[in-house]
């Protein structure tokens, strides 16, 4: 999959499921490109996301449910998801 293809994707999913106030969504996949681990076709993203509803989770919870949200993608096209919740 196309890299700006998996951000637009990763937003939209996300932006229809939790109430957000602002995100963004960075390849980093760039860091990891000599690691042994490192896969072809899979992807390292950064999510930076503003939003009072994962705000009044926890760390925890807030993270099972963008990884929930995100199932499909993590089995298939992201190797890596850093969030960071604001």
């Amino acid at each position: 999959m196309d890299i700006n293809k998996l951000i637009a994707i990763v937003k939209k999913k996300i932006v229809s499921q939790i109430k957000i106030d602002k995100i963004s969504v960075e390849d980093k996949s760039f860091l990891h490109k000599n690691h042994s681990g490192n896969q072809e076709g899979k992807f390292h993203l950064k999510l930076s996301i503003s939003s009072e509803e994962l705000g009044q989770l926890s760390k925890i919870e807030s993270n099972k449910k963008i990884y929930k949200i995100l199932s499909e993608e993590l089995k298939e096209s992201i190797h890596s998801l850093q969030i960071l919740i604001n």
